[in-house]
């Protein structure tokens, strides 16, 4: 790792799913990359401010196991996102991590399956998951394309766009622009990091120009806006040091009833042994779909067989719909 010094992991929990998907990633860091040092930071959003009037508390329960796991619960204040676009957690939650020393955020729902440890982050150069399908922009039939939406976005930042192509690919293919999922990045400064997120997401949100008019922002601010952080900060596309991210180390499953679906055996191996200790199953056996898809073992006896004896669809949405026609899509 670059640095010599063990990034902190950050996740975003609060009361409900999330907080159950992070004794998951807790348990699942702990059985997969025991050679990890670096802290694990749980960032909470406090119940004030833009989440004002929401039950939002890590109930004591969940907090004891994620302790007991070596987990760090750091509270935090959104101020400008909260319950309106509960994605901004984790741009507002970069804020409170400690200044000047290196992070990797991952989405709460991934599970860690190998040694994080031994992944080759260069913080000096930031980067993002790749895991994504083309879902933003959606140009208009009368333009402009995807070129020009996203050449707008750079130059509103004095950015330079041409540097972030992918020239393999041709143009307006939505793959030639630098695109991420959000479900992981680093850097090597959170809160610089953060700002530079928050300020330019709370510009492009207040004050949309002309190319977006017919774009959507929600729920895609934060993956619209994270390129252009990572590009600003001199990253870019992750290289093949950081394979093992959505592959051997880490997966990005989403919803627990996706990862039965889709997920190799190896992944089913290190969930399922990473939740079997006692302190933790007791926890988890509260949430609907841990006690019934790992612990009642439907998730391999009902899900698994729904998709054994034909090709996976390629597309998450065609999943979900085969999930929810057989009752199985649970939240």
């Amino acid at each position: 790792m670059s640095g010599g010094c063990p990034a902190n992991v950050m996740i975003v929990a609060q009361a409900g799913r999330l907080e159950f998907e992070a004794i998951i990633f807790a348990a699942s860091l702990r059985h997969a990359a025991p050679g990890w040092k670096g802290r694990l930071i749980v960032a909470e959003p406090l119940p004030e401010a833009a989440w004002e009037g929401h039950d939002i508390a890590i109930a004591p329960e969940t907090r004891e196991v994620l302790i007991g796991l070596g987990a760090e619960l750091l509270p935090f204040t959104s101020r400008h996102f909260g319950a309106a676009y509960p994605y901004g957690n984790k741009i507002e939650a970069l804020l409170a991590l400690p200044a000047g020393e290196p992070f990797i955020f991952f989405d709460t729902d991934t599970l860690i399956t190998g040694p994080l440890d031994q992944v080759a982050f260069d913080f000096n150069r930031p980067s993002a998951s790749m895991r994504r399908e083309g879902t933003w922009p959606e140009p208009p039939l009368y333009g402009p394309g995807y070129g020009g939406i996203w050449k707008s976005l750079y130059d509103r930042f004095g950015l330079d766009f041409p540097s972030s192509l992918d020239l393999a690919q041709p143009d307006e293919h939505w793959e030639r622009y630098l695109y991420f999922n959000a479900g992981w990045f680093f850097g090597a400064d959170p809160v610089e990091f953060g700002r530079r997120f928050l300020d330019w997401a709370l510009e492009v949100k207040s004050a949309p120009h002309v190319e977006l008019a017919c774009q959507s922002l929600d729920p895609w601010l934060d993956q619209i806006i994270l390129p252009l952080v990572i590009h600003s900060f001199g990253g870019g596309r992750p290289g093949p040091e950081l394979a093992g991210l959505d592959g051997a180390i880490t997966c990005h499953y989403r919803k627990l009833p996706l990862l039965y679906a889709r997920d190799n055996e190896q992944v089913l191996e290190t969930l399922e042994t990473a939740v079997a200790p006692n302190r933790i199953k007791r926890r988890l056996r509260e949430w609907e779909p841990a006690k019934k898809l790992i612990y009642q073992t439907k998730g391999r006896d009902k899900i698994r067989p729904l998709f054994s004896d034909k090709p996976l669809p390629t597309r998450e949405k065609a999943i979900r719909q085969v999930l929810r026609k057989n009752g199985w899509w649970l939240e």
